[in-house]
């Protein structure tokens, strides 16, 4: 059986094509090209949802992106489920499953609506008011239960079974909306032979024609001319259409975020397609031609379902052939919603009455709606509305000369309509930055001072009028290819004819004769704000939008005030006595519409949300049995245990082979940069303290790089390979921030350095070979490179071979023995790592893991940047002055390296500890106290960083940063722990071969 509210004919649906649908577990039917939303008011359905706090009745307000109620739960699974999606843009396809979201236990009866009753109780700024006493039941009593209440649709528990994918793209012009203006810009700008994107987050392209049943272009119905416009475009090869696109952010330097919907239309999706695709767009220029919003009218129970914008009734029935309703009272404030009377009239809808708010309605389509019988009303306002699911009746009101409100008269209806005028859609202007400024003629924002590289066109700038339109959008698209480098000028005339709609409106509250106390006029729907909270934040004291904005939380909702802000502004400015340009302007924040998590993660998830990396000799490390540990983002081995030897076994066997022979240890995951260019020396001598340009090309230096507050940020070994040439080692948690860092300086405040700055983490493997046997088991491998003593000293670097790979050879140690680097490309890692292992069979060569390379630093008392230093540690506090270039004019930090405070001679300092039980270990972390018998709490003067038992020294050592430590050498100090407290020696940090006789073999 057909539902009486699906009209006959007419609509861009395909009746061959029906649609089986679930909403709420009742079975529906539909057609091929209609929305969800559309298929329900086509079948009667106008509840599809309860509000937010006062679980109200909620129908459909628009029937596009601006939607604040009809969110609903899609999905046939809880793997393929989504919430809070918007029905009016939800496209019908077969087996599609919808469920309305926040009700209990049915959408017909909800529960919660009992909030309603309550509704006096919860005032805007209720949450800050009521929920400061008790004490501390914020946390254990209001938070739980709010949390327990608070939300929309439910949340999937199930991992997110679709696949998204990302694209990166550049055009020369991006046009962003495919309503008239834009795709006049896209044909203007395309012709000129740029490449052009053109995006509409609609299945169509066409905009507001496609609602439009009356106007015509070049003398053919308006949808013709786009059909020809859209072949026409598509027949150029250097034009992108991107249909069923948002362009959901505007970020710097013309970056475009796109979501592309790519298959949620689809009853059976192609496997090899994603869900849908961010696109990152990179555009010279960009055309915003994003159309403008209708405005509702603010008045009591205007959001009982029925009533909508008048707009969407008339998108429901031209485009969908779906019948709002069997009669209509249209409320407005301007010329645009008689159109939309005479096109529901023609649809088969009755016109109670037109209820206009100005006090005259004189243009070509008031005297049209009049001449088709419809009854005009001038200064009448509607002060109410009644009906519980759906409305049943608008009670009218006219308007006296003095301001006052008339007596109600009832108006039965099913259906009302509103327009209080179009703001202009300035979402994406606004995120690029843009200045926006006020149009007392329209009563609007519009676009004023750009900050990125873009132009809007059309009604987003406040041109209306369909020719003003078409030919606005023709020149701005031309405008952005000339500025985008195009070379020809296209030239174009449109002949529109079309209802001169005109630009009048209203903003703020319309007049009324209720109680305010009681009257429930929403301003924004979603968030169940009312123009009453609006004025009691004024009166509460709060008189900037943004303040009262946070206050009441409208414009806070999905929509980003799509439909509320304006009327808000208005209201304000009503109740301050001020102009709109003194109360302000909230910021459109990305996105334009609520975007899924999935475009952003793309392929990230599971292992790929929290990448697993690993060095080239990973694999073999893990065939000899090593227990991993994750340092920063990589997998490193741990130690290497041997018959069941547990982790303190292993790590005293691997140290004590590495200072009576050899050991072979992966340092692949040193975070590696090149600085190259002329300036490299000037550029390495600004940002570490060392001093660079006197050393030496084959040279090794030790390097620390401060913040600019002068506290340590990372160190490692510098080679210079050349003149203009250095390859920099830093700590491996360190290479981002660090590369990051350096990217920084020479951007903003050296751009004048020529230099180039290059991650090379991933193309070197680094084997250290480090013990007295080092050299014995390289040279039978190196082929071109003299590792004698005299020949290749401790902390220099050579280039060459290796088993006839190439290699940079490092003399270098972080164990204090005689050492080596061996950096060699990542692909021939493992290869040369399994040589050099062979070859030092002969001297029992041991693979050794992080926590052997901890204990062997931390016996010669080198440091580890985030285990000795917390941020705020300077080098001197480290023990690093020595490092610092006493002849430098500047260095990052110099400057706060001579405050006060960071040369205190009490500040912490490293030092070693020794325990008067010497196999007893100190646990890192610990506090030290200079009195164990203080009363609580004890000052403490410091803590311990690092702390291991030595096999080679046959005893624990622990370092500690103390208050003023190195003047301590030689006190006992005390470590407070559970049960007792440890008596400590401090020592210098150096337990082992303090004179570095060792690092020459």
């Amino acid at each position: 059986m057909t539902s009486p509210f699906r009209l006959a004919s007419g609509g861009r649906i395909d009746r061959s094509r029906p649609i089986q649908f679930t909403f709420d577990g009742r079975s529906r039917k539909g057609f091929a090209g209609d929305t969800l939303a559309s298929a329900l008011i086509a079948d009667g359905q106008h509840l599809i949802g309860r509000s937010f706090k006062y679980h109200r009745p909620r129908g459909f307000l628009s029937a596009g992106s601006d939607e604040p109620n009809a969110l609903v739960g899609v999905g046939r699974d809880d793997a393929h489920f989504s919430p809070n999606l918007r029905a009016t843009q939800v496209e019908l396809h077969d087996g599609l499953v919808a469920v309305s979201q926040n009700r209990w236990p049915s959408l017909d009866f909800d529960a919660g609506a009992f909030n309603d009753l309550l509704a006096p109780f919860f005032p805007a700024g209720f949450y800050y008011k009521t929920f400061m006493w008790p004490a501390k039941a914020w946390e254990k009593f209001y938070e739980p239960k709010i949390r327990a209440m608070a939300g929309l649709g439910r949340a999937p528990e199930e991992a997110d079974g679709d696949r998204y994918t990302q694209h990166f793209a550049h055009c020369e012009v991006l046009v962003v909306g495919a309503g008239p203006a834009g795709l006049a810009a896209a044909l203007a700008a395309s012709e000129t032979g740029v490449r052009v994107i053109l995006a509409d987050e609609q299945n169509e392209f066409g905009g507001s024609l496609l609602s439009d049943l009356s106007s015509t272009i070049d003398g053919k119905p308006a949808m013709d001319w786009v059909a020809d416009a859209v072949a026409e475009l598509k027949g150029r090869a250097n034009v992108t259409l991107l249909s069923r696109t948002t362009a959901f952010g505007y970020y710097p330097h013309n970056l475009i975020g796109l979501c592309e919907r790519v298959t949620d239309h689809m009853s059976v999706a192609d496997s090899d397609l994603p869900r849908e695709r961010l696109w990152q767009v990179r555009a010279g220029q960009v055309v915003i031609a994003a159309g403008a919003h209708e405005r509702p009218l603010v008045f009591p129970e205007n959001d009982r379902p029925g009533v909508m914008l008048a707009e969407a009734g008339r998108a429901y029935a031209n485009r969908y052939a779906a019948k709002p309703g069997n009669r209509a009272v249209i409320f407005t404030a301007a010329d645009s919603a008689y159109s939309v009377a005479l096109d529901l009239k023609a649809a088969g809808v009755e016109i109670a009455v037109i209820a206009d708010l100005r006090k005259e309605a004189n243009g070509p389509l008031p005297e049209m709606a009049r001449a088709a019988g419809i009854d005009v009303r001038t200064s009448t306002t509607v002060v109410g509305t009644r009906g519980r699911l759906r409305v049943s009746q608008a009670h009218l009101a006219s308007l006296k000369s003095d301001g006052s409100v008339g007596s109600t008269e009832p108006m039965p209806c099913d259906l009302v309509l509103m327009s209080g005028g179009f703001t202009p859609s300035v979402h994406l202007f606004s995120q690029s930055r843009g200045k926006l400024g006020w149009n007392g003629e329209l009563g609007a924002y519009l676009p004023d001072v750009s900050v990125e590289a873009e132009r809007s066109a059309g009604s987003c700038r406040g041109l209306y009028g369909l020719d003003k339109v078409l030919a606005d959008g023709f020149a701005q698209g031309a405008a952005a290819a000339k500025d985008a480098g195009a070379t020809t000028t296209p030239s174009r005339s449109f002949t529109a004819k079309a209802a001169d709609a005109g630009t009048d409106g209203f903003i703020g509250a319309a007049p009324h004769n209720r109680n305010p106390n009681f009257a429930k006029a929403f301003v924004d729907w979603q968030n169940d704000v009312t123009a009453k909270d609006i004025k009691l934040a004024t009166r509460e004291g709060f008189q900037s939008i943004e303040h009262i904005k946070r206050y009441t939380t409208t414009g806070m909702a999905t929509d980003q005030g799509k439909t509320s802000n304006m009327n808000a502004l208005g209201i304000v400015s009503d109740a301050l006595k001020k102009p709109v340009t003194e109360i302000g302007l909230t910021t459109f924040r990305q996105p334009y519409t609520p975007t899924t998590f999935g475009i952003f993660a793309g392929a990230a998830r599971e292992a790929l949300f929290d990448p697993v990396r690993t060095t080239p000799i990973h694999t073999w490390a893990a065939e000899q049995g090593a227990a991993f540990e994750d340092v920063s983002l990589w997998k490193r081995a741990h130690y290497f245990p041997k018959g069941g030897e547990d982790l303190h076994a292993a790590v005293a066997r691997e140290c004590l082979a590495v200072r009576n022979s050899v050991g072979i240890f992966d340092a692949s995951t040193l975070g590696k940069i090149e600085v190259v260019g002329p300036d490299a020396a000037e550029f390495m001598n600004r940002m570490y303290i060392n001093a660079w340009t006197k050393l030496g090309a084959g040279k090794l230096r030790y390097g620390v790089m401060l913040r600019e507050d002068g506290f340590v940020l990372d160190d490692g070994v510098v080679g210079r390979l050349a003149e203009d040439r250095f390859h920099v080692t830093t700590t491996t948690g360190g290479a981002p921030r660090v590369l990051n860092m350096m990217e920084d300086y020479l951007q903003t405040e050296w751009p004048d350095l020529d230099v180039w700055l290059t991650s090379t983490t991933e193309q070197w493997a680094v084997i250290a070979v480090q013990g007295p046997n080092a050299r014995k088991v390289l040279e039978t491998l190196v082929d071109d490179i003299d590792l004698s003593a005299e020949s290749m000293p401790h902390m220099s670097v050579k280039e060459g071979h290796i088993q006839g790979i190439p290699t940079r050879l490092f003399r270098v140690s972080f164990t204090g023995e005689l050492g080596f680097e061996v950096n060699v490309p990542a692909d021939y890692g493992r290869a040369v790592w399994e040589a050099i292992f062979a070859a030092g069979e002969a001297f029992g060569i041991t693979p050794y893991g992080t926590e052997t390379m901890h204990v062997l630093r931390a016996e010669k008392g080198y440091i580890i940047v985030g285990q000795e230093t917390d941020g705020t540690a300077t080098p001197d506090d480290v023990g690093l002055s020595w490092a610092i270039g006493k002849t430098k004019k500047d260095f990052v930090g110099k400057r706060s390296l001579a405050r006060p405070a960071l040369m205190a001679p009490d500040r912490k300092q490293l030092i070693g500890l020794l325990t008067e039980v010497a196999g007893e270990v100190l646990e890192e972390g610990a506090q030290v106290v200079a009195d164990p018998n203080a009363p609580v709490p004890m000052p403490m003067i410091g803590h311990v960083t690092s702390s291991y038992p030595s096999s080679t020294l046959g005893r624990s050592i622990a370092l500690a940063m103390i208050k003023g430590g190195r003047a301590r050498v030689g006190e006992t100090l005390y470590v407070p722990m559970p049960g007792r407290t440890i008596k400590v020696t401090v020592t210098d940090p150096v337990f082992y071969d303090k004179e570095g006789k060792r690092l020459d073999g």
